[in-house]
């Protein structure tokens, strides 16, 4: 049974956008903090962004400024607006929930001219 459903990403060219978002059940949206992180080939799994129940957000580093998390309580769903993409951003994008541990099916994400 799939509890976090991912939807968006593909291809996009550098300087450009692209938004993610994540679908779950009322019960784990409103539970816990939940996340996106990302893996690229040859590469650990990488925290990107992290939004807490309460609205709180944190980014690595290499996002800052570009990316946006976001939580629409009515849809118990988180966003991620990516934009001013970089090369370096393709990876394969994971949807994470802190309740149960639980991850998306991963959605690719590729920056390329």
């Amino acid at each position: 049974q799939v509890q976090l459903v991912e939807s968006g990403g593909g291809l996009a060219q550098p300087g450009g956008s692209l938004k993610l978002s994540c679908t779950t059940s009322r019960s784990i949206f409103s539970t816990n903090a939940m996340a996106w992180y990302r893996q690229a080939p040859g590469k650990e799994r990488e925290l990107v962004a992290r939004i807490t129940r309460s609205g709180f957000t944190d980014y690595a580093d290499s996002v800052k400024g570009r990316f946006s998390i976001s939580r629409d309580n009515s849809k118990f769903t988180i966003n991620l607006q990516m934009d001013s993409l970089k090369p370096e951003d393709t990876a394969v994008y994971y949807c994470h929930s802190y309740y149960g541990d639980l991850w998306g099916q991963g959605t690719q994400v590729t920056v390329s001219s």
